[in-house]
């Protein structure tokens, strides 16, 4: 993005204030400065030069920002914040605003996450020298103040998911199993793929079975959506369009889909991301236009797979709206519509359902303390509903609200809104 680009968007904003009750930080700390007209105020003096990104006040009101998007719903001027956000974060990168240390902490965290090898390497390890769990002591110097990592429990989560994702990947091709009705890629990410093949696997079955030809390889990385979101835009850029061309050999897709709402969210975008690209710009827009949330497809399609009920016994689900789908890509009613199909399931309402649980990519690594007052504001509303599940279409908001269940001695499953279909399908599928 051009100067004069960032200038005009950091205009848009009349500072009427209808973001404020749909800003999670605000909501908590009840700050200007923590709210968004606060930060674009923050961000505009960055940009006319009236503050520095050195000034530690700036660094954190602009790190404490979730980028959850919830404030573009709210909007009415569509001010285009998380593009303004992302540059203002790329300046503090470039300046070195934070102290080295975090900063190479940072980035070494999100270039272990972007490459699954790496990251499943890193946890099978941890989990291999501590038999299974690291000591509580070396978990906490690690974790600091994070909730999640602290004595030992987080590690063990993590390294526990590990190993069919990484070692048994899905095949490059699944036939439909009922007529073909569409030919599809299917995107199997980093995260997703390490901590999270069994989804991939159902997202996979599920497609199969309402007669898609599902199409994958091993050539995918990380799409840059958390390096983007952190200012690492160079970066963000490189993955683009290594995605891109990893895409390239699949001729005649319908559709590529995806199951994970940060990475659909910054797929989507491609073609305005890579625009100034003459060798990817066409591609990238090609590709973006075809890019799907698989509920999102699946909706359009039609469901055609034939459903029994999960259980003897009636089920309550409660869905959360992942803040890159619902606020990202105004993808709300098509997970909802899809686990309303099978039988025996009833929808409860979850109060709050778009305000951010605090997982927020690697948020809840970074920002301890409020991932954690979200968290546990999230579950409180997770408790009201009497739900015995909790469905989210994304890897980071079912590890970070899991993480809560498990702290708090709930007897409450996370679920991707895929898994339960895929439980669902009827033996012939």
């Amino acid at each position: 993005m051009n100067d004069r680009q960032h200038e005009q968007d950091l205009m848009t904003c009349v500072h009427c204030g209808l973001c404020l009750s749909a800003c999670p930080t605000y909501l908590e700390t009840g700050s200007e400065a923590d709210s968004p007209r606060g930060r674009i105020v923050l961000m505009r003096g960055l940009h006319e030069g009236r503050l520095s990104p050195s000034d530690p006040d700036v660094v954190r009101h602009l790190d404490l920002c979730l980028g959850c998007r919830a404030c573009e719903t709210a909007c009415p001027s569509g001010v285009p914040y998380s593009s303004i956000l992302e540059v203002a974060r790329a300046r503090l990168n470039a300046d070195r605003a934070r102290p080295v240390v975090t900063d190479q902490s940072r980035r070494a965290f999100l270039d272990t996450l972007a490459r699954p090898r790496r990251l499943a390497m890193t946890l099978k390890m941890a989990d291999a020298l501590t038999g299974g769990a690291i000591p509580a002591p070396v978990a906490n110097a690690l974790a600091g103040n994070n909730p999640l990592l602290r004595s030992g429990g987080g590690w063990r989560a993590s390294a526990s998911r590990v190993g069919a994702a990484a070692g048994q990947p899905l095949p490059a091709f699944t036939p439909a199993v009922s007529p073909k009705r569409a030919r599809v890629g299917m995107l199997t990410g980093c995260v997703m793929r390490v901590l999270y093949g069994d989804i991939n696997a159902d997202t996979a079955r599920v497609l199969a079975a309402n007669g898609c030809e599902v199409l994958t390889n091993r050539r995918q990385g990380c799409c840059g959506a958390l390096h983007r979101h952190n200012g690492f835009v160079r970066d963000a850029d490189d993955m683009a369009r290594a995605l891109v061309d990893a895409f390239t050999p699949f001729d005649g897709l319908d559709a590529i889909v995806t199951n994970s709402a940060g990475c659909g969210s910054t797929l989507k975008e491609y073609g305005h991301l890579l625009a100034d690209d003459p060798a990817y710009a066409a591609r990238a827009a090609a590709f973006a236009a075809k890019v799907r949330d698989v509920s999102e497809f699946l909706d359009d399609l039609g469901w055609t797979a034939s459903l029994r009920p999960l259980s003897d016994q009636p089920v309550s689900v409660a869905y959360h709206d992942a803040c890159h789908l619902a606020h990202g890509q105004g993808i709300r009613d098509q997970p909802r519509a899809l686990l309303a199909k099978i039988p025996g399931v009833t929808l409860v309402p979850l109060p709050e359902s778009e305000i951010c649980c605090g997982s927020a990519g690697i948020y809840n690594f970074t920002e301890p303390d409020m991932a954690q007052r979200l968290q546990s504001r999230k579950l409180d509303h997770i408790l009201d509903t009497g739900a015995s599940i909790v469905a989210a279409a994304n890897p980071g908001c079912l590890a970070w609200i899991e993480s809560g269940v498990k702290a708090h001695g709930l007897d409450i499953r996370l679920a991707h809104p895929v898994t339960l279909l895929a439980e669902a399908l009827a033996e012939t599928t």
